[in-house]
């Protein structure tokens, strides 16, 4: 088979093809790719204190939605689900986790029931996202799981690329199944992370990352 993208080779240093359609392949070390290398280089988490209006508009979520759901899913089991919580969804979701709270810790001061009540209120919006797996036979929930996860980071990479900021939190209420129903949840469904999502508005200093000789071995 023949291509002008990708040709195959029998010598034994050829380099390797990698096929990509001609206007999505910028050029090696184009604005572009410079771009998208420093970005992936240097991300790091915001605080939530630091998320603040504006979020992402109607079109910005619906392709930050689109680029996140575009992620390794293998038999195209769709093992995720995204909730967006705004605005009065954030007060109705305040509340389940505040009663929530409530009842857990009947003996918890002033303090740290209105901090209860107040986990969705920083960002301007929160995308809770469901992982859902599914029964296959050659699919385990590991790689749905997985799949989960690159959804989320697929999401926060989306939303920097808008020039948002956007932190991946769980808390306690992430595996609460009273809260998760509250949320329309089913018994199987879990919380893969909240996303909240706004401007940033500080940037956060570089913090200590793992040395690659300490995590990278050959077989």
């Amino acid at each position: 088979m023949h291509s002008k993208h990708a040709e195959e080779s029998t010598a034994p240093n050829a380099p390797i093809q990698v096929y990509a359609p001609e206007a999505a392949r910028p050029g090696r070390n184009s604005p572009v790719e410079l771009v998208v290398l420093d970005a992936l280089r240097t991300r790091r988490s915001p605080r939530l204190k630091d998320l603040v209006e504006p979020g992402p508009n109607e079109a910005q979520l619906r392709d930050i939605l689109t680029i996140a759901a575009r992620v390794p899913d293998h038999a195209r089991l769709v093992p995720w689900r995204f909730i967006t919580i705004a605005g009065e969804g954030c007060d109705r979701l305040n509340a389940v986790i505040g009663d929530r709270f409530d009842m857990l810790h009947p003996d918890a001061d002033q303090a740290k029931r209105g901090h209860a009540r107040s986990r969705m209120t920083h960002a301007p919006l929160v995308i809770a996202v469901v992982y859902r797996p599914g029964k296959h036979p050659k699919v385990p929930e590991l790689e749905q799981a997985l799949s989960a996860g690159a959804a989320c980071m697929n999401l926060i990479h989306a939303c920097n690329a808008h020039g948002l900021g956007a932190l991946w939190l769980t808390e306690w209420y992430a595996f609460d199944r009273v809260v998760l129903s509250a949320m329309g949840l089913a018994e199987h469904e879990h919380i893969a992370g909240f996303m909240h999502i706004g401007t940033q508005t500080e940037e956060r200093d570089e913090r200590a990352r793992p040395e690659l000789a300490d995590i990278v071995t050959a077989f």
